[in-house]
């Protein structure tokens, strides 16, 4: 069989060894060969810094964005050749859509998240200005700017799609270059992937790489600019995490390792109950789907000590039901696992979970299958356990695989103290219609969990089940789970970049965040912002109107067309009673109606619409008798790249006679790019 290529340098490198071999998780034939002898693992990290990171960062993050879509779509047209080969390593078609669309899928999220959540620009904000001095000349502004390494991501062998994009989609939309490490009982799947991504030319040179085979010294050759996202053992993570590279270079590492979690049944969800039903299902599902080689699959099912029986027999009717077989098979539920080394190490750990507990479904050593031979492939039955009281075993050894140990509880303050003995959980579940349960547990167990699912009757409809990571929320836990976070929307671009603190004048930072600073210059141009497309409008661009007194009928009368009549509007007595006022005050959305009257252009312009109002605060009473005046100034522009339009944001101060402000707020606008007036 051949010896797969490695894509590093721009190229495919083919190793100088002939490598070991790569089984059919099915058939037991060798399927493809791995070696990386002669890879230069050095040159392969230069060549990411020197020619991938640069690349990356000329593009700004909308371009990115763009850039992750079509790369999803272009996938999406090669789903069919994909599923083909995931067959292979044993995952049904099921299996491989939850893999492989799964992926897709959080390419298209962080495409979607960069373009409506960051700007059409390099650097990104963190939060508004600070002021550092009572003048207003001196202010600080966080920034986050991508690090100049590469993030060499070393993935696990159970979804070799959905693991390498889920680390590559937020590096490259934070301006990181990916250097992938796949695992090697399926590394010919993610070969294809990457092999597609590079064929799809999309990328820009140097921003994807690919190692089949052992990392060798790669590590060896990190900088403080690189970063390590490891999926696998704990034991490894740890082995990893204290290499001396990644030590002395103090190297971003972030690790999602063992993962022992639990899934907590409430005392309500009794037999009959939706949620019982829930429970059960859920559990045979976790079990069963991959094989149950997910880091999120559920270990422990920690169910009411009066409801152990009941779940035991339930839980075994599903199982038994699960047809085992050759995944090409359209009537197959589950396949077998990666291989029969994986095989091997889950038997090797159900010996010592049943030192500590019974089994009540499933053979360890037989299994019936369909279209396949069980001792060729890498099939083995589920295997539910019903633990003995106080064993650790549960709690320390993780079959990876299809099995999964039931242990009773007594109490909330047990079950809490059973979902903590794992020491960190990536996931964890709970299933109940109890609020109250449900409050008291949730608030117990989340310091040792990276995430909580609570499924009742209400939301199972939309539910996504206990172990489906989404990009928008953190994926990792603390503890034995390996205390990092994968994904996490936004805050997975965050990891890959540096958050600076800039201080400086407030012309200063406005040139460096590309964003108008309080206290920078203003540009009152003849020409009224608002007639100014995004082609000609500049940031700082402004417009000084009004004044506009308020009247004591202007109060009235708003107050009586919109219903508002608050005391403090309507009723003298009773608002200079009030201690914030001396009487009659104007309503705050009086204010920001006439102040829009005041700045607003009324005639047809590249102005196109008015979509909403941020950080408003109303700051000084408005009486009547006081005149209002608005500057409002452009602050950030934002073009939308495959549109006629883009967005403005504007920084709007509402003073009165005196110059205090009584309203501060950014409008939002969008803005034609061009304009024929």
């Amino acid at each position: 069989m051949p010896v797969l290529p490695s894509f590093v340098g721009g190229s495919w490198v083919t190793p100088s060894s002939d490598g070991a071999p790569i089984s059919d998780a099915v058939t037991g034939e060798e399927v493809a060969r791995l070696s990386t002898s002669g890879i230069d693992m050095a040159a392969a990290l230069d060549y990411g810094r020197r020619v991938g990171g640069p690349a990356l960062r000329d593009l700004t993050f909308h371009q990115r964005a763009a850039l992750l879509k079509a790369l999803a779509s272009f996938l999406r047209e090669h789903r069919e050749e994909l599923y083909a080969l995931s067959a292979r390593t044993g995952a049904t078609l099921g299996d491989s859509k939850f893999d492989i669309d799964g992926g897709l899928g959080v390419l298209f999220s962080y495409a979607s998240k960069g373009r409506r959540e960051l700007p059409a620009d390099t650097v990104l904000l963190d939060g508004d200005a600070e002021p550092l001095g009572r003048g207003g000349t001196f202010l600080a502004q966080h920034i986050w700017t991508p690090l100049r390494g590469v993030a060499v991501q070393i993935n696990a062998f159970n979804f070799p799609v959905w693991g390498p994009l889920e680390k590559f989609a937020p590096a490259f939309l934070a301006g990181v270059p990916s250097l992938v490490k796949p695992a090697s009982p399926t590394a010919y799947l993610a070969h294809r992937l990457v092999a597609l991504m590079a064929e799809s030319g999309l990328l820009p040179d140097g921003s994807l790489q690919l190692i089949a085979g052992s990392a060798g010294d790669l590590l060896d050759h990190l900088t403080e600019q690189d970063l390590v996202g490891f999926t696998g053992s704990a034991s490894t993570a740890q082995r990893l995490r204290t290499h001396p590279a990644v030590i002395s270079n103090s190297v971003r590492f972030t690790a999602e390792a063992d993962s022992l979690n639990c899934s907590i049944l409430g005392p309500d969800a009794t037999p009959g109950t939706p949620e019982f039903e829930l429970f059960v299902k859920g559990l045979a599902a976790e079990m069963t789907v991959k094989a149950g080689q997910k880091c999120t699959a559920i270990r422990r099912a920690i169910v009411p000590n009066q409801l152990l029986d009941a779940v035991a027999e339930a839980a075994a009717a599903q199982l038994a039901q699960v047809v085992i077989g050759n995944p090409a098979n359209p009537g197959v539920r589950m396949g077998p696992l990666a291989g029969l080394d994986q095989r091997d190490e889950v038997r090797r750990c159900l010996k010592a979970l049943t030192d500590a507990g019974r089994i009540v479904f499933g053979d360890p050593e037989r299994v019936a299958v369909v279209d396949a031979d069980a001792e060729r492939g890498a099939f083995m039955s589920p295997v539910l356990l019903v633990a003995e009281p106080n064993r650790a075993e549960p709690h320390e050894v993780e079959a990876f695989g299809p099995v999964s140990t039931l242990i009773g509880y007594s109490s909330v303050a047990d079950a809490v103290g059973l979902a903590a003995r794992g020491k960190g959980s990536l996931v964890g579940s709970l299933v109940t219609h109890d609020s109250d349960f449900a409050r008291q547990v949730v608030r117990s167990v989340a310091p040792w969990h990276g995430r909580l699912l609570v499924l009742d009757r209400d939301d199972a409809g939309e539910s996504t089940g206990h172990g489906s990571p989404l990009p928008t929320l953190v994926h990792g836990g603390p503890g034995r789970a390996g205390g990092g976070e994968e994904l996490g929307g936004i805050r997975g671009v965050h990891h890959h970049m540096q958050r600076t603190a800039v201080q400086g004048s407030p012309r200063m930072l406005t040139a460096v965040a590309g964003r108008w600073m309080p206290g920078a210059e203003r540009e009152f141009t003849a020409v009224h912002p608002f007639r100014k497309s995004l082609r000609f409008l500049r940031i700082g661009d402004s417009v000084l109107a009004g004044p506009r007194r308020v009247t004591a009928e202007d109060v009235a009368e708003f107050a009586e067309f919109t219903g508002d009549t608050f005391y403090a509007h309507t009723d003298a007595v009773a608002a200079a009673a009030n201690p914030f006022f001396d009487g009659i005050v104007a309503h705050g959305y009086l204010i920001l109606s006439l102040a829009a009257g005041l700045f607003v252009d009324p005639e047809p312009g590249p102005v196109l619409a008015n979509y909403g109002i941020d950080n408003l605060r109303f700051l000084t009473p408005v009486y009547p008798g006081d005149e209002l005046t608005v500057t409002l100034t452009c602050k950030a522009i934002t073009p939308r790249g495959d549109s006629e339009h883009g967005e403005v944001r504007w920084d709007a101060d509402v003073t009165k006679q005196g110059g205090d402000s009584v309203a501060k707020y950014d409008v939002l606008t969008m803005v034609a790019k061009e304009w024929q007036l």
